[in-house]
């Protein structure tokens, strides 16, 4: 990389640093402010994202007005130079079942597309301050400390792993350890590149959903799987179609002795 696309880099860095903390920050006046005897307020879920997705589009265009911001009608995918080669996906929440009910699982994500390849990917998590960033192909962090996948040799009753709501109507499983459902799909692929939990299953996510988690778990040393252990590419899914299949989560090692329960 030439010293100027090193502090380009820098720059790029920054600002999605400071801007995922500040819509992050914003989204806390939301936070657990449902109705009362509500179960579910889609009302305030709705503006909250609403106003976080406005806000971070303001300060990209502030900040740098050249730059794309990802939907699902983007029609120019080649090859380009000009800046408008940068597209940032950005996800107000994640986790709003827990966000409404004031629950602190959940957070916001973001990412960076250098011509719809992955170079950026963060995920902060306001309620409990934990940030994880990763530079796609070199290092993940959580906080100012390195993460990586975890490296346990055999699958036990210590094992952990996290699942989606509706696993247990779709799966049949001997597990040997923990399942738990957290209620946000970021979160799980985060502690799944920090070593915390062994693995992850997910469905019906989206390219929007996974844009950022799927650049830290690739840099913790993991990777998304398709559950018959086939190559899964999300580009495959830019145009903002569901991603129906279930999908794994974990480390090289990983995959073979979860899936085999």
């Amino acid at each position: 990389m030439s010293e100027a696309n090193s502090l380009e880099l820098e720059d790029l860095i920054q600002f999605a640093t400071e801007v995922i903390q500040k819509t992050g920050q914003e989204a806390l006046r939301f936070y657990g402010k449902r109705e009362g005897g509500v179960r579910f307020d889609e009302s305030l879920v709705t503006e909250a994202e609403l106003v976080l997705s406005e806000m971070f589009r303001s300060e990209l265009q502030r900040t740098f007005p050249q730059h794309q911001l990802f939907n699902n009608t983007l029609e120019d995918d080649s090859y380009t130079h000009e800046a408008k080669r940068y597209v940032w996906v950005y996800d107000a929440l994640d986790g709003i079942a827990n966000f409404q009910a004031g629950i602190p699982m959940w957070g916001v994500s973001l990412a960076l597309l250098e011509n719809f390849w992955p170079i950026l990917g963060l995920f902060y998590m306001p309620a409990t301050g934990d940030l994880f960033k990763a530079i796609a192909k070199e290092a993940a962090y959580r906080g100012e400390n390195q993460i990586k996948v975890g490296d346990r040799e055999e699958i036990d009753d210590q094992s952990i792993l996290l699942v989606f709501s509706r696993f247990h109507q779709q799966f049949q499983s001997s597990f040997p350890g923990k399942l738990l459902n957290l209620g946000c799909t970021s979160a799980h692929i985060c502690y799944v590149a920090s070593g915390l939990a062994d693995a992850a299953v997910i469905a019906n996510e989206s390219f929007q959903d996974l844009a950022a988690t799927r650049v830290i778990i690739e840099a913790a040393g993991g990777k998304i799987y398709r559950m018959d252990g086939s190559e899964f590419h999300l580009n495959e899914y830019l145009k903002g179609q569901k991603i129906q299949e279930p999908l794994l989560i974990s480390g090289p090692d990983g995959f073979g002795q979860v899936r085999g329960y």
